[in-house]
Parts: structure tokens; C-alpha cells; sequence
């Protein structure tokens, strides 16, 4: 288990009356077309792998805010101030005038497998110290520790819950799509420390995380047998959620992660049901001819939506996490799929085919205010990020060679108000993104 001790409210040495100033917090609005410059320098070092660990993770830093779209990093080559002579006391005036908002600085130290990193941030324009914080960890945890620093730096910015310490599993594929490959993978959000957790001998799919990001339930083709597989990340244990009599689908946790409601196909149609993990009984929600599938609890627990053909075409329905009463939400032009709630509560994301391709979209749990936020050829699987404010999706790619073979999957971001679209590296072809919880 990954233990990091944090003190907050560092004071700077010559402020030591202030280590958390009520200074600048800029609107995420005003930043999608204006994002908030800062600046930052290498984190400096007391020893050789202290100055290698400050680099590392002040490039880690940097990326995290760049690729949010929400800050522009002010070019280094303007610099005027060292990192160290920074480090001691910023010179506001070096700062101000290359146009920077806010200001990082840090030192970093080790001591055989441990290190210690001081970080602060500064509101340059009233000369103040936004926010102080120190950590100790093992170095292993170094990435880790820039995560979190960025989430600091992206709340006291923009006074909204940052996500960049969480981790995304997903399905990483490998052959041609008539053979494809499928393992249960698992990277950090950024597409580092990726690493595969099945072994490939059996196919995976639709892999959703616990709220508590320790646990993935999803499903595998064992013996043939489409069901539905609890893995524990810290464990790697792996054990059968139950066994159905038919095929099992669309696995996801219930918000205090003790029960799962999936799709289980008997007598030709599919029905939606949950599971109480602990005591694996099982309850039918719903009923009826047709396909009821792909079912995801709201936040607070009390309603369900998922996508059922039972109206005649396939669309988005919305019911109590009881089950009964389901009303039809989506109106649109197409079929709808993988409806996905946001962790706010305020938005259903989903897959809309139709119009000759696919597009991800958001509209509001009533149905009213979709939008699209993108199209493709061919694209799904919409996964919040634990503060609401991104989605990733995958989206396909025939990705023809000369032959007129070939075919590719990745996965994207996106925000929610559709700008900032971004395709995340991943070492194998990737599908079925799952965005888990901030990571404690």
C-alpha cells in the first residue's frame, strides 16, 4: 500500500504569518479560452538524485496542468530567476513581468529509499504564498507525489477538485480485429506505470472500478463462459461474482461499492440486475421483452440509467435504483448507448450512433441540454473523471496499410464542454477506459 505523509500549510520562510493566502482563484470558464499561466521551474535538489527527483517531477507537474487545457505554462527559456535562487525567495518582479499568474517552487530531498519534498505555490501578482505543503514517502512514490501536488495546485487555481492522482483501467488489445487480444490493464491517468493485470488467456471486457479504486469488476470469456470477475489491484485475486445460468454484462458498482448492477441474458432477453457482493443474492429490476443493458447508479445511489431497445429503437432510460417506473431521456437522432452518470450528478454521458458514425455526447438526467461533444467513425465507452470535468471515451480507427488491412482503438480525453480533445499514449492498442476515484 502507497504511504505518503503530507503536512499542509508550510510557511515560507520569510511569511511566516501567511501559508495559505485568500488570493487569486480564476473561473474555469474564463480559463477554457484564456488558461492561467504559471510557471514551472525544476523543483531544486539538496543531492544529485534530489536535483534528478525535482526535474522529474516538475516535468510530471507541468504536463498535468498543460494537458488540462486550463493553464498555459510559461515558456522556461523566459525564465529570469534560477529554480534554487526561487526556491529561497522568489523575486515576484522576475515573475510578473514574463506574465506568470502562479508560481511553483520546491526542494527536494532523499535519504536512502525516502525522500521529502517541499512544495509551494505563489499568487505572484499580490506577492503571496497560495499554498505550502510538504510530503514524505518512499522515492518509488515520486510520481505519485507531482499527482498530487498538480490536483493542489488545479483546486487553489480554480477552486475545483483537481484528478490527476487517479488511475484508469481498460482493455489492452493486441491483433488483427478479427483476432484481437483483450487483457484487463490498468495506467495512471497520464498513461504511465502502465501494466497488464490478466494474462491473456482468456478474453476481458467492460472493466469498471470500485469507488474505492482497489477493486475492478469486469468481464471475462473463462471457459468460454461470459461472466462477471471481481480483481483486486493491491492482490491480484480474481473471483467469480456469481454464476448466472447465461451470459452476464456491463458490470458496475453501486456508489458505496456493496453491490453491482449488470445485465444478465435469460430466455433471449436482458434484464437488469444487482448483486450484493457480500452475500451474492441477486434482484431483477427490470422486466419484459427486449434488451435492458448497461446499467450505471447515480451518485447518491437512488436512480439508475441504462439502455433498453424496449420502445422499438434503442435509447436511454432512466428508473429508481429499486427498480420500476423507467422513463425514456434521450430523443435524439440515433441510438443511444454506455449512459455513464458524473460524479456531480449533473450529466449522463453516452455513445450516440446514428448520422452515418458515432459521437459522445452529455445531456443533462432529465434528457433536456444534450450536446455532442465528439464524432468518429467509430467511438464509445464515455468514463468521468472523479471531479466531473473530463471524460475519456475510446475511439476506433480502421487505420488501413497499403494492403487495406489493419484497425486500432485509443484512448482520448475530452472536457465536458468539448474542446481540449487529446489522445492518451498507451504502449498496445486501448478500449473500455474506466476513470477511477482520487487515489488516498
Amino acid at each position: 500500500m502507497t504511504i505518503i505523509t503530507r503536512r499542509t500549510a508550510l510557511l515560507a520562510p520569510f511569511a511566516a504569518t501567511q501559508a495559505l493566502a485568500q488570493g487569486s482563484v480564476v473561473d474555469i470558464t474564463r480559463a477554457r479560452t484564456e488558461p492561467v499561466p504559471i510557471a514551472v521551474p525544476d523543483m531544486a535538489g539538496t543531492t544529485p538524485d534530489g536535483q534528478r527527483l525535482g526535474r522529474d517531477m516538475a516535468r510530471v507537474i507541468l504536463n498535468n496542468l498543460r494537458n488540462s487545457g486550463l493553464f498555459r505554462p510559461v515558456d522556461r527559456a523566459a525564465f529570469i530567476q534560477t529554480p534554487e535562487a526561487a526556491a529561497a525567495t522568489p523575486r515576484f518582479q522576475d515573475w510578473r513581468v514574463i506574465g506568470t499568474t502562479f508560481l511553483t517552487t520546491g526542494r527536494v530531498s532523499t535519504s536512502g529509499d525516502q525522500l521529502r519534498v517541499e512544495f509551494r505555490l505563489w499568487d505572484v501578482l499580490p506577492e503571496q504564498q497560495a499554498l505550502g505543503t510538504a510530503y514524505n514517502a518512499a522515492i518509488s512514490n515520486w510520481r505519485q507525489i507531482a499527482h498530487i501536488i498538480s490536483d493542489d495546485i488545479y483546486q487553489r487555481a480554480l477552486g475545483e477538485q483537481g484528478y490527476f492522482n487517479t488511475r484508469v483501467a481498460f482493455i489492452a488489445e493486441n491483433g488483427p480485429r478479427d483476432r484481437r487480444s483483450r487483457r484487463l490493464a490498468i495506467m495512471d491517468q497520464d498513461g504511465e506505470n502502465f501494466r497488464y493485470l490478466t494474462d491473456g488467456a482468456v478474453q476481458a471486457l467492460t472493466p469498471r472500478f470500485h469507488p474505492n479504486a482497489q477493486q475492478i469488476a469486469f468481464m471475462s470469456y473463462a471457459n468460454n463462459q461470459p461472466r462477471v470477475f471481481l480483481f483486486n489491484v493491491q492482490t491480484g485475486r480474481q473471483e467469480v461474482l456469481g454464476n448466472f445460468g447465461g451470459m452476464t454484462l456491463s458490470p458496475r458498482f453501486s456508489p458505496d461499492g456493496r453491490s453491482v448492477v449488470l445485465s444478465a441474458v435469460r430466455g433471449g432477453d436482458a434484464n437488469i440486475y444487482v448483486i450484493d457482493v457480500g452475500s451474492r443474492r441477486e434482484r431483477q429490476l427490470t422486466s419484459g421483452g427486449g434488451l435492458d443493458v448497461s446499467p450505471c447508479f447515480s451518485p447518491d445511489g437512488s436512480q439508475i440509467v441504462f439502455n433498453s431497445d424496449r420502445g422499438g429503437d434503442q435509447q436511454l432510460y432512466v428508473m429508481a435504483s429499486g427498480g420500476g417506473g423507467p422513463r425514456r431521456i434521450s430523443f435524439g437522432q440515433g441510438r443511444y448507448a454506455t449512459p455513464v452518470w458524473s460524479p456531480r450528478g449533473d450529466l449522463i454521458a453516452f455513445t450516440r450512433i446514428g448520422r452515418g458514425g458515432f459521437a459522445i455526447g452529455v445531456m443533462r438526467p432529465d434528457g433536456s441540454g444534450e450536446r455532442i461533444l465528439s464524432e468518429g467513425w467509430g467511438m464509445e465507452g464515455p468514463t468521468f473523471a472523479p471531479n466531473g470535468r473530463v471524460l475519456m471515451f475510446y475511439r476506433e480507427s480502421p487505420a488501413r496499410d497499403a494492403r487495406g488491412n489493419g484497425y486500432s482503438a485509443r484512448i482520448s480525453s475530452i472536457d465536458i464542454a468539448g474542446f481540449n480533445e487529446r489522445q492518451i499514449v498507451t504502449p498496445t492498442d486501448a478500449s473500455d477506459p474506466s476513470w477511477s476515484a482520487l487515489l488516498s
